[in-house]
């Protein structure tokens, strides 16, 4: 049982998802990058609002939005298993501390643009704290202004429409990028007992999601394919690739 909002659509064995940090699914809609029409005549999809974000409760406790705190809520989402599950940026790290933890209750890993870590997290750790500042100083809306004048990764320049969103309450939004700040994956040796089948998928010049981190996954995790996207109607193949990879 959970107390975060979750929805299913399609048909099919299950495939579960977690979206990625301040993008709920309802900010992945709009922004149609992830057509999961493309699957849902094989596929059942389950999606769910992470811990704070959209539709799903949430407190203002900056662990509750650790990756390793979120895995908790996504083994409670996934159920018994096992099955399927695709992670996306945050949703990537909260998947691979969940199979870390209870490896039985997956069968097949989807791991989108992995975010910085371990090293390469300073800058965004310094960028989280520094925006929770922010937001408590002044408002979550002169945050997400100051957000919305840097320009989009020059992969997205050509889709309409493109921009920075925050799908968390103001009241949430401090914690949310604390945690976010002293958050992590599993370490190495960790990541080696994750030896489940994973497709990862990552997009050029973004640096929040560096191809670095998806080599660094693809190096570690036992059973891993990799696939880096250099333009946006590259990306909009993934569908059809997270397909082919399930069959």
């Amino acid at each position: 049982m959970t107390d975060l909002f979750v929805e299913e659509f399609g048909s099919g064995p299950l495939l579960g998802y977690s979206h990625g940090v301040f993008f709920s699914p309802r900010v992945e809609d709009r922004l149609g990058l992830l057509d999961w029409s493309r699957i849902t005549g094989a596929r059942r999809i389950r999606r769910y609002h992470q811990r704070g974000h959209g539709l799903s409760p949430g407190a203002p406790d900056p662990e509750l939005y650790t990756w390793s705190s979120l895995a908790g809520d996504l083994l409670a989402v996934a159920g018994e298993g096992p099955v399927d599950w695709a992670g996306s940026s945050m949703g990537t790290g909260t998947l691979l501390w969940a199979a870390a933890r209870k490896p039985d209750r997956f069968r097949r890993l989807v791991l989108m643009i992995p975010p910085t870590v371990r090293d390469g997290r300073v800058a965004s750790r310094q960028a989280y704290l520094s925006g929770a500042a922010g937001v408590e100083a002044r408002s979550k809306d002169a945050w997400m202004t100051i957000m919305r004048g840097f320009p989009p990764a020059p992969i997205f320049a050509d889709v309409p429409g493109w921009e920075f969103d925050a799908d968390v309450p103001e009241p949430l939004l401090p914690s949310v990028l604390r945690g976010a700040a002293r958050t992590d994956l599993p370490g190495d040796e960790a990541l080696r007992a994750v030896t489940h089948p994973v497709l990862i998928l990552a997009w050029e010049t973004d640096p929040g999601h560096p191809v670095d981190s998806a080599e660094l996954l693809a190096k570690v995790l036992p059973d891993a394919r990799l696939h880096v996207s250099a333009t946006s109607a590259d990306v909009r193949t993934w569908p059809d690739r997270i397909g082919d990879f399930l069959s």
